[in-house]
């Protein structure tokens, strides 16, 4: 029996060793679910600035949300909030930790598993942060995505 083709997609903010933010979205990460988390991160970023002085960066490759027209419209306004971008060169994922830490999830935690649907894989990811955020002493939060761009 074939499965279906079931995808999950996320965008992650890794303050290694120390957090682990995460939007998980059922389907395709889109510029509108983008913008959405990082118009939350440059909120957080502008309250970090006017408290201690101290700019935030994003490390992020060169994936086409990250690039595409409606994005590059707000970097103007989130630098002003102290939110500020690094782009890793192409084909360089192995700079990139989270790279690391989604291979360590997709090897370990969701190893050998079939999903029959979004949700549960989506349900299996969001547990096997948790696992690695608890074994690795670390804080993993879910951005929760307004209910019209959730899918």
């Amino acid at each position: 029996m074939n499965k279906p083709n079931v995808e999950a997609n996320g965008l992650v903010f890794w303050g290694f060793l120390v957090s682990f933010v995460y939007g998980l979205v059922i389907g395709s990460f889109d510029g509108d679910r983008y913008i959405t988390l990082m118009d939350d991160q440059a909120r957080q970023a502008k309250q970090q600035l006017n408290k201690t002085g101290r700019i935030r960066v994003v490390v992020q490759d060169n994936g086409p949300v990250h690039t595409c027209k409606q994005v590059k419209a707000k970097w103007a306004e989130w630098e002003a909030q102290g939110l500020y971008f690094f782009f890793l060169p192409k084909y360089c994922s192995e700079l990139n930790p989270i790279e690391t830490e989604w291979h360590q999830l997709k090897t370990h935690e969701l190893k050998g598993q079939m999903f029959d649907h979004e949700l549960d894989l989506a349900y299996a990811v969001i547990d096997g942060i948790d696992a690695r955020a608890e074994a690795g002493d670390y804080d993993a939060e879910r951005f929760r995505f307004p209910s019209q761009l959730a899918s």
